[in-house]
């Protein structure tokens, strides 16, 4: 009897064990990192109030006294402490932004033809069979590497830098997701690479004038080569999998290209159901009255979950419907897939749309889509599918086959990877929290990142 039960409990693993596992990891971040954290919305200040508090003049802090960003500082660094969702409020994180706004500028044309080119260039070298299976976020992230590449310093991307630069994105992107650990030394090699061409003066912009030399490196390869690559890379990932879950969307944007609104509602759609930030968190300056009975004091961690406000409000909010958008306006909606403009609005909110667009249109125009693997926001399979050439469709009972056992590798995969992200995750927290990157700079530095000058203690501060 025992053995039955044990064997019984190994065959259904799949589709008992992860969601445990999931459970006990979000316990065990949530014990071993030591935020009070308040998160939004909840039973007491719902969707209604969330963009009233995110948006609050006083809910601007990032970084300074949250346990949390000790965990995000390790996760993204080299040079966290200069990354643009890192910096506290003030001149540093100005200078920052502007830079940023003005890399990501241009013409919708030659923002969108440079996306088509890229992709167009990925695909063609990765994707050249009949049938070819792939891993989205995986096959994304050089078209992307390539895309900032150029945006940064206005020339195609060679090989070697493109490696590098996905390499990198990869490394942070599997330590945020605890399917890897972190690895400098691949990180570092990006950063050399990024200091010889900044000292060169090969960026076709003026770089943060408030940071120094080395910070602008971290600033760099921070803003554009990791959270530009990786988001863009995760974004990508997302739709192309949503249109391989529902074909009938698919066929009608190969049909109609030019249709802006109907690939809108998709792209909305699609980042409604999976944002790509879970929780944001900020860190209150100042005190925040919610009521006459409720005031946030300053220093209180928030946390802002995505999912759940994008969940609110809509009829079937479970249900992928990209018409549902021609009967309520986005910006009616709970729906704020680029932030808020009050409180640090992604950079990218102009460009990813036409990028997605024109990357999403060199797809479909050579392939269809085809998975059955689980699809969740977190994304952490990396998005199974197989793309087969447009004009050389597979039969029926081929796609039928390899469906089913894409299908099944997906489960008992996601069972080994549970277990993996338990144990890294819990090992990467740990870690984070000795090193305490976030919590030992703002020992030594002010709001702005200055050095805190040395005062000795006075005599009564001194200990017997």
């Amino acid at each position: 009897m025992t053995g039955l039960l044990a064997a019984a409990a190994v065959l259904t693993a799949p589709r008992w064990l992860p969601a445990r596992v999931v459970a006990l990891r979000r316990r065990v971040f949530e014990g071993v990192n030591g935020d009070h954290a308040i998160t939004f919305p909840n039973a007491e200040f719902g969707p209604d109030r969330f963009l009233e508090v995110y948006g609050h003049p006083a809910a601007n802090g990032r970084s300074r006294g949250a346990g949390l960003s000790d965990l995000f500082w390790y996760w993204l660094s080299p040079g966290p402490e200069v990354h643009q969702e890192h910096l506290e409020a003030g001149p540093r994180y100005d200078d920052a932004a502007r830079t940023t706004r003005a890399l990501l500028a241009g013409p919708a044309d030659a923002l969108s033809a440079a996306a088509a080119r890229c992709a167009g260039r990925v695909l063609d070298e990765r994707a050249g069979g009949r049938a070819t299976l792939v891993r989205l976020r995986d096959l994304m992230a050089p078209v992307w590497a390539e895309y900032f590449y150029e945006l940064v310093f206005g020339e195609p991307c060679p090989r070697a830098a493109r490696d590098l630069i996905v390499g990198h994105a990869d490394d942070v992107a599997s330590a945020l997701k605890c399917t890897g650990l972190r690895h400098p030394a691949r990180r570092a090699r990006l950063t050399r690479y990024l200091a010889r061409r900044v000292a060169a003066g090969d960026v076709r912009r003026p770089l943060p004038a408030s940071l120094s030399p080395a910070e602008r490196v971290h600033y760099l390869q921070g803003t554009l080569f990791t959270t530009g690559v990786v988001q863009m890379s995760e974004a990508m990932a997302h739709l192309l999998l949503v249109l391989a879950h529902h074909p009938d969307v698919a066929a009608r944007l190969a049909a109609d290209p030019d249709d802006d609104r109907y690939f809108a509602h998709v792209l909305d759609e699609t980042f409604r159901l999976y944002p790509l930030f879970g929780i944001a968190h900020r860190v209150t300056t100042g005190d925040i009255a919610l009521d006459e009975r409720t005031t946030l004091p300053a220093g209180s961690v928030l946390c802002f979950s995505y999912p759940d406000y994008h969940a609110s409000g809509h009829d079937r909010p479970e249900v992928f419907d990209p018409d549902r958008w021609d009967r309520v306006p986005a910006r009616a909606a709970h729906h704020i897939p680029f932030g808020v403009a009050a409180n640090r609005p992604c950079p990218a909110w102009r460009l990813s749309p036409l990028a997605l667009r024109a990357a999403t249109g060199e797809v479909l125009r050579r392939f269809t889509l085809h998975s059955t693997a689980g699809h969740t926001r977190s994304l952490p399979n990396r998005g199974p599918c197989l793309l087969v050439r447009v004009g050389e469709p597979l039969p029926p009972r081929h796609l039928a086959v390899l469906g089913a056992l894409l299908r099944v590798r997906d489960r008992w995969e996601d069972v080994w990877r549970s277990v993996v992200q338990l144990v890294l995750g819990t090992v990467m927290v740990l870690h984070a929290r000795r090193l305490r990157l976030a919590g030992r700079y703002f020992d030594t530095r002010d709001d702005r990142g200055c050095p805190v000058p040395h005062r000795p203690p006075h005599t009564q501060e001194i200990p017997e």
